[in-house]
């Protein structure tokens, strides 16, 4: 028994992995509009077991929310981890725009935040500034540079049109080529995070209400 609900356990855990890669994509191409029967075909889920787990879009949305953050809690703990506080920030960056952080962002305001993903976003607030704080400290980051413009840079970047334009294609001959043009692109974005001459960044900084609050569901 107990093995059967272990292997229950990790085969729902790889659903859930699947289902969240699976919605970075469609919603980077759909949008808000992406619907559930488009993610579980792209996850190899079937649309029916999967709202035996999940009773409404919402619900699954919410879900893969968590797992979202949860994935930038553990890359910014390792950027925290590193010994050199720019390599920290760095490797937090990269990693978050190549495994997709942002994509969920279209549904922002279309869900109800839940007291889990609350916690989770806020303790995701708490770590970047760290890292943020560190990179500051050291003088390696440059001093206008705040947590939200990390935040927001990383939401930018994490689509990259040409990588999407070649798999979309059936471009497999292009698609490692294009990965490492994004890479290139990822390297020069963070090298203007630097400290060091350069013009100072315009207008003032981004307020963390822009970045939180498209969260909060509107009513007409």
């Amino acid at each position: 028994m107990t093995e059967r609900r272990a292997a229950r356990a990790a085969e729902a855990e790889r659903n859930d992995r699947a289902l969240l890669e699976a919605a970075r994509d469609v919603l980077s191409l759909d949008g808000a509009h992406a619907s559930v029967a488009a993610i579980a075909k792209r996850a190899g889920v079937g649309i029916g077991s999967l709202y035996r787990r999940y009773r409404s879009k919402e619900e699954l949305f919410q879900h893969l929310a968590v797992l979202a953050v949860q994935q930038w809690n553990e890359a910014a703990e390792r950027g925290l981890a590193a010994a050199d506080p720019w390599t920290g920030l760095t490797g937090f960056v990269t990693e978050c725009v190549e495994s997709g952080q942002g994509s969920l962002a279209p549904v922002a305001g279309t869900i109800e935040v839940t007291p889990e993903m609350w916690a989770a976003s806020t303790r995701g607030d708490e770590l970047l500034a760290e890292l943020v704080t560190r990179a500051h400290d050291a003088g390696a980051l440059r001093p206008d540079a705040t947590a939200v413009d990390v935040s927001l840079l990383i939401e930018q970047l994490r689509r990259s049109p040409l990588v999407d334009q070649v798999r979309a294609q059936g471009r497999d001959d292009l698609v490692d080529e294009a990965v490492r043009a994004r890479r290139r692109i990822i390297a020069i974005a963070l090298d203007g995070l630097r400290a060091g001459p350069g013009r100072p960044l315009p207008g003032e900084p981004p307020s963390l209400r822009l970045f939180t609050e498209r969260w909060e569901a509107r009513t007409s």
